[in-house]
């Protein structure tokens, strides 16, 4: 009994030090952040680092919520893609549209929760909680991309991924005109080659246009269902060479099980042999109790086979607003770790494609039983 006592106590002891000053993130995360949410964002920290970053794991980011307008793309996002932490990504459509504001030159101010919405409404001012900016944003980014989206290399059928990169292009030269120097989600993963998914693409601004632009006669045509597959080739690709998946999940929705599905699409829909995603940590406020976590968390996953039972300690969930987690597991990661070399796994797309099926191919032949004579 003493024994097992003692195994149970050999973490760091709770310290009651005071904050010294002008102290580092680092510092403050490591030394400080104890216990309760505060120690789940800890232990998500040296997770993200000392794993999660290594050079051999493929990280796949999911994105929901207004968090782009809270200027989360420019400060979190755009440094950890540039440095190599970030190797794909599923985002709602409205995450990526809300970016761009701030690379056509638009911008978004500071405010309050606690303002006349009938007042805002009437001289044209749009709140997202205590962020607002003038109802001509909108108008404007829409007119940036109806002004693409009508150019011919749009008037065909492509994917997610093949779609956001021609935008991403587009947004890129924008950039480059207007001289800004503090890159968009979109122009900073077409420069580094990493894919953007979205599993709901009509659910969004850039949709709606997108649609607007049928409805004149345009020819483009978003396939989601290449989307579902060119996913579950990153993952089965990472694993068949010897590396290791991590996902990073940034709030919940359909962004956050379309990046999730890719092991039940590979295990349980293709019939290929795989055990689940290595790494995993979720920054949500959802809860499982009540539908909007359900099946998502760690344990629950590994029942779906989305996350390897083996890999189960490898997992972390935190309670926070991602508005504070995510500034500072980049300072924190930033800090701490070396940039690592670039996947562009866009460019891939095709071979990783052309593997999964494949194996998928040969999944199948070895499945179907012989008729009995």
């Amino acid at each position: 009994m003493k024994r097992q006592k003692n195994n149970l106590l050999t973490g760091n002891q709770i310290l009651s030090k005071p904050i010294p000053k002008n102290i580092t993130v680092k510092q403050l995360i490591d030394e400080y952040f104890q216990a309760y949410n505060s120690g789940r964002l800890r232990e998500a920290a040296h997770l993200f680092t000392e794993k999660m970053l290594e050079p051999d794991v493929t990280i796949g980011l999911s994105l929901t919520g207004a968090l782009t307008p809270a200027g989360i793309g420019g400060s979190c996002i755009v440094p950890l893609i540039k440095a190599g932490f970030i190797d794909w990504i599923v985002s709602t459509g409205a995450n990526l549209y809300h970016d761009t504001h701030f690379s056509i030159g638009k911008t978004l101010h500071r405010g309050s929760p606690f303002l006349d919405d009938r007042q805002l409404r009437d001289e044209g001012i749009v709140r997202i909680y205590d962020i607002l900016f003038e109802y001509d944003v909108l108008l404007s980014t829409d007119a940036f991309f109806k002004k693409i989206l009508r150019l011919p290399e749009f008037q065909q059928e492509m994917g997610t991924a093949e779609l956001h990169n021609r935008l991403g292009k587009y947004i890129a030269q924008r950039e480059k005109v207007l001289g800004i120097q503090h890159s968009s989600i979109l122009a900073t993963a077409y420069r580094c080659g990493v894919p953007i998914y979205t599993s709901s693409p009509g659910d969004s601004s850039i949709g709606m246009n997108i649609a607007e632009a049928v409805l004149d006669g345009f020819k483009i045509k978003l396939d989601v269902l290449l989307d579902v597959n060119e996913t579950a080739a990153i993952v089965l690709n990472t694993k068949r060479t010897g590396g290791k998946s991590g996902v990073f999940i940034v709030g919940g929705g359909s962004p956050k099980n379309f990046m999730l599905q890719t092991e039940p699409q590979i295990q349980e829909v293709l019939g290929i042999d795989e055990k689940g995603h290595d790494y995993f940590i979720q920054i949500t406020d959802a809860r499982p109790d009540t539908g909007g976590l359900s099946g998502a968390t760690p344990s629950e996953a590994v029942t779906w086979g989305k996350i390897d039972p083996n890999m189960l300690p490898s997992t972390v969930v935190a309670y926070v607003d991602y508005t504070i987690a995510l500034p500072l597991l980049t300072s924190y990661a930033l800090g701490k770790v070396k940039p690592r070399h670039l996947k562009r796994l866009y460019d891939r797309r095709e071979a990783l494609l052309g593997k999964l099926f494949k194996e998928y191919i040969k999944a199948k032949q070895k499945n179907i039983k012989p008729k009995n004579k």
